[in-house]
């Protein structure tokens, strides 16, 4: 056997253990979600949302909105927010440098009035230049401040809130009514245990929109886009429970989080020297917690729902995951020297290696595996047998993950009541292995290359748009930054 055709065989067998690993982890935690979503199916009829509301235990929480050249979506982010079913919350809008009109927007269809305002400087920002109230709005501020980005936007909101907790949440993303009500709900149960939580994200496009709300459901036209449903199921709905079952999540979305403002203050808030900042700022406070042996939990709740927009061309999608890579790897490097360390329990010994080997390695795997194995076996390389198992394991399975987590959101929440919306998940589910993953990855290792070059910009995202009452469109062409 020659040396080309040992090293063939050889990444032949790491490319079978790596999809058999991964695929054993996943229909372990689909197990798990299961269990899970089987309870909370039973519970949910019984939720206490009224007790939770009128309880006097419910804590207060600031909603903090940075926002950076939003002025197509602010207004409408800004009344979904105010509108939010909850006993005592306030909006922050942090804008962050805006060059655009966003601030005149906010002005304008909430009556700020100037105000000196005294803030909490315990996290370091970027210079504030304003803070306003609304006079139709009580419970409306908004706090003017020179660019620093999307941490240092949170950081001064954090700085400015008023409350125990603080919920943040991307400009173009719509909140459910009750949502809010919701993730705080573990908060609620163990307020001395639970320091973070987090919801469902779901993908807006094909769902009507007007006031700020979600009035129906249904999947984007957009082929690119409807694969990233199914992706984002498998990733919330096995993933997200998976972890969250181990006490050993890395990541809330950067779209929808809530978080205790002492631990948060404690940690420093949220990174400024990283494009993975929600990613980061849990795994500080894993950590933390776990460097001082307290008692906690950072919670995943499988039903507050946020809508986002996701990308619909190429072009976005690329930029879209060549940040998410950067901003993992990034993360993983900072907390390096926990991983295998027993100290830091199962996030140490298992999330962060898992991160590491499934997430961020994976995307070479993904990328070549297929290829090479393909390659070896018509070279005579590997059996027909090897071929088969390596094609069971690689594509199969993972068809039969996706599968189970449709049916997973169908059995916990049905949301799509259409069958024929169904059977295109179901399509999906099979058609995003031959292209979608392989893209994807493809996307996910120049993020690697850009982490090794040290890429530092946000990249851009061009926005479709939402469908948003009141809410007037851009001229075509223009273009806000990623939040």
């Amino acid at each position: 056997m020659s040396v080309f055709e040992v090293i063939l065989e050889v990444f032949s067998w790491i490319a079978l253990v790596y999809f058999a690993g991964l695929s054993l982890t996943y229909l372990i935690f689909t197990f798990i979600a299961w269990q899970r979503l089987a309870v909370y199916r039973r519970a949910r009829g019984y939720m206490p949302l009224d007790e939770i509301f009128a309880s006097p235990f419910t804590p207060a929480v600031s909603v903090l909105l940075p926002a950076f050249n939003e002025e197509t979506v602010v207004v409408a982010s800004v009344e979904s927010l105010l509108d939010l079913r909850y006993p005592q919350h306030e909006v922050i809008v942090v804008n962050d440098g805006s060059t655009d009109g966003t601030l005149e927007r906010l002005r304008e269809a909430f009556d700020l009035a100037p105000v000196r305002q005294a803030m909490r400087t315990r996290i370091a920002t970027a210079p504030v230049r304003a803070a306003y109230v609304s006079r139709s709005h009580r419970n409306l501020r908004v706090i003017d401040k020179e660019n620093g980005g999307k941490s240092d936007a949170l950081n001064a909101g954090i700085n400015a809130a008023a409350h125990l907790y603080f919920c943040a949440v991307d400009a173009d993303a719509i909140l459910e009514e009750d949502a809010l009500l919701r993730v705080v709900k573990p908060v609620v149960d163990d307020p001395e245990i639970v320091v973070a939580a987090g919801g469902i994200v779901r993908i807006a496009n094909g769902c009507t929109i007007e006031g700020g709300r979600v009035v129906e459901f249904g999947l984007p036209r957009s082929r690119l886009a409807a694969m990233q449903v199914v992706e984002y199921f498998r990733a919330f709905l096995i993933g997200r429970i998976g972890w969250d079952s181990l006490n050993g999540l890395l990541i809330i979305s950067g779209a929808f989080g809530l978080f205790s403002r002492e631990f948060v203050e404690a940690v420093g808030g949220y990174a400024r020297d990283t494009v993975g900042e929600d990613v980061e700022l849990v795994a500080h406070l894993q950590v933390h917690l776990r460097e001082r042996g307290e008692e906690f939990r950072i919670a995943f709740v499988p039903d507050p729902v946020c809508w986002t927009e996701s990308p619909e061309s190429l072009g976005q999608l690329s930029n879209q995951r060549r940040r998410w890579q950067r901003g993992l790897g990034q993360t993983l490097w900072r907390y390096r020297r926990k991983m295998f360390n027993p100290r830091f329990g199962v996030f140490g010994l298992l999330t962060l290696p898992h991160y590491l080997l499934f997430e961020f390695f994976a995307a070479f795997v993904e990328v070549f595996g297929l290829a090479i194995v393909l390659v070896a076996w018509l070279l005579g390389v590997l059996s027909t047998a090897f071929f088969v198992a390596f094609l069971t394991v690689s594509i199969l399975l993972s068809i039969l993950l996706s599968i189970g987590a449709i049916l997973l959101e169908e059995y916990a929440v049905r949301r799509h009541e259409r069958s024929r919306d169904i059977a295109r998940l179901v399509l999906y589910a099979v058609v995003e292995n031959f292209g979608f993953r392989q893209v994807t990855a493809f996307y996910r290792c120049l993020g690697t290359i850009d982490l090794f070059r040290g890429r530092k910009d946000w990249g851009e995202m061009q926005r479709r748009g939402l469908e948003r009452r009141s809410e007037v469109p851009l001229p075509s062409g223009e273009r806000t930054r990623a939040t």
